[in-house]
């Protein structure tokens, strides 16, 4: 009987997150598919790929302050969203800061997300703690994601999305990453040709 009751709860919890009209991005093009529940997933050729709708928000560390991935124009941008309280966003971060050391001088920026922390303090503490040198929006309720569509899996933690010169989505990796992960895939994306 518990199973049962159970399994309806999740059923009406699902229900209950599909979403409506306002749950849609308004302004990008970009439409998630993960094609037999992928985990790493690349868009090419890069003509087909969709753009996000605007992605702003506070930023983390300056009171006051915007970020967002226009602040990027004619770069590639790495977003990654991430809580301090996720272990794996913990194990990926030495390997996050690599990459981006490593390709911050041939365009590449890198934003980070902050979702569900409630307590902006302890996601500073994760920056701080960890060395992270680039910034991050914090959004504690993950409206800001709403820019990636009303398909996008945002119950997952670690996420990164690796966005081309035209800010188009031409990768996204729902899992932790490694340096050897994500290096290739950014110099891949920022040696591309305009198309």
């Amino acid at each position: 009987m518990s199973a049962l009751l159970t399994c309806l709860g999740l059923v009406a919890a699902l229900a209950g997150c599909s979403g409506g009209s306002d749950a849609v991005a308004t302004g990008g093009t970009f439409e998630f598919v993960s094609p037999g529940g992928k985990t790493d997933i690349y868009y090419d050729p890069p003509s087909s790929r969709g753009t996000i709708g605007k992605l702003a928000g506070p930023d983390l560390m300056t009171a006051g302050k915007t970020a967002s991935v226009q602040d990027y124009l004619g770069k590639v941008v790495v977003l990654n969203l991430w809580g301090q309280w996720c272990g794996p966003c913990r194990a990926e971060s030495p390997a996050l800061e690599k990459v981006y050391a490593a390709t911050k001088d041939s365009g590449v920026a890198f934003l980070g997300i902050n979702v569900r922390d409630p307590q902006q303090d302890k996601a500073q503490d994760f920056v701080v703690d960890n060395k992270v040198e680039y910034p991050s929006i914090y959004d504690p309720s993950m409206r800001t994601l709403l820019a990636l569509g009303g398909n996008f899996p945002t119950s997952v933690i670690p996420t990164t999305l690796i966005l081309d010169r035209q800010h188009r989505v031409a990768a996204v990796f729902l899992r932790p990453l490694l340096a050897d992960d994500l290096q290739p895939i950014v110099h891949k994306i920022a040696s591309e040709e305009a198309q």
